[in-house]
């Protein structure tokens, strides 16, 4: 697996729009055994939107974040905009990839999208197996939705559309049986926009009252919900996502610890090493030398 050599950051690639349709939101491509693997896609990077691809045969190995996943037949793996991803090889590929923005997402008649398991990711998982019949089915859709894709017309969108909630809306059935849980509650949806707010707001704000005043609430009341819907206080959420974000630029990429400690907004790179430390039980260079050792 490649790692960043230069100095800069871990590329973002933006959603490139499709030159045949036009369409700037949302594509889907289908591959039968081509390479479809850019050289740029073996580097450590980011993608600037949602990937869903659906893997009828492949083989190699793929990370998300810190977690290698080995392409398996007849298997969805997806991810969310901003997460770091690499591709260890390029290898032929059969399949169908999915792609849409954030921005596709906030369209009124896309609201019920937003809220589904598959998209919300509440497990954190990137990997989908499918039964016979679950690929059978999902194949299908995919190809309605391809077939829609090419041929624009007076009723294309809302095709798309009826076509696209069909298919998270199953493949979000199947992450509730892979990855259990249960309906919502109130306070379980506070949780969720807690967290949600943290990703956006990690690098600037590291204090639980901050987030509360975002969210128009006590940072009593937040830290009470929090720390009875997670079993860890409040202000965890925000270490643990600092840590991710240390732990993704150590092992991707060659920035120096107080370049990274400034990119997460700490303002002294002793104070980052002792918080790193302190949450990980080893100083950041540490950590950097033992993850990619493991990983040689």
């Amino acid at each position: 697996m490649y790692t960043l050599s230069s100095k800069q950051p871990v590329p973002v690639y933006p959603f490139e729009r499709d030159m045949v349709t036009g369409s700037s939101s949302f594509t889907i491509a289908r591959s039968e055994g081509g390479l479809p693997y850019e050289d740029n896609l073996l580097i450590p990077h980011r993608k600037a939107y949602y990937l869903l691809v659906f893997v009828k045969h492949n083989r190699g190995r793929h990370w998300v974040d810190m977690t290698p996943y080995e392409r398996k037949d007849n298997t969805l793996y997806f991810s969310a905009p901003d997460q770091i991803l690499v591709k260890e090889a390029p290898t032929p590929f059969w399949g169908t990839q999915l792609t849409f923005t954030t921005e596709f997402l906030t369209l009124q008649q896309h609201a019920a999208l937003r809220e589904l398991p598959l998209v919300q990711n509440p497990h954190n998982g990137h990997e989908l197996l499918l039964t016979v019949a679950d690929g059978a089915f999902v194949e299908d859709i995919l190809t309605k939705l391809e077939t829609e894709y090419r041929h624009p017309g007076e009723w294309q969108h809302r095709m798309l559309t009826a076509h696209l909630t069909v298919l998270l809306t199953y493949l979000s059935r199947l992450y509730t049986e892979q990855f259990t849980g249960v309906e919502p509650s109130a306070d379980q949806r506070l949780l969720k926009t807690y967290q949600a707010k943290i990703e956006e707001c990690f690098r600037e704000l590291h204090e639980v009252s901050a987030y509360a005043s975002q969210l128009h609430l006590s940072a009593g009341h937040l830290s009470e919900v929090v720390k009875a819907q997670s079993g860890k206080p409040a202000i965890k959420h925000i270490h643990e996502r600092l840590v991710l974000e240390a732990k993704r630029l150590l092992f991707y990429t060659p920035q120096s610890l107080k370049e990274i400690a400034f990119d997460l907004g700490f303002s002294d790179a002793s104070y980052f090493n002792r918080f790193f430390k302190r949450e990980t039980g080893l100083t950041p260079a540490e950590y950097r030398t033992a993850i990619r050792k493991m990983y040689q």
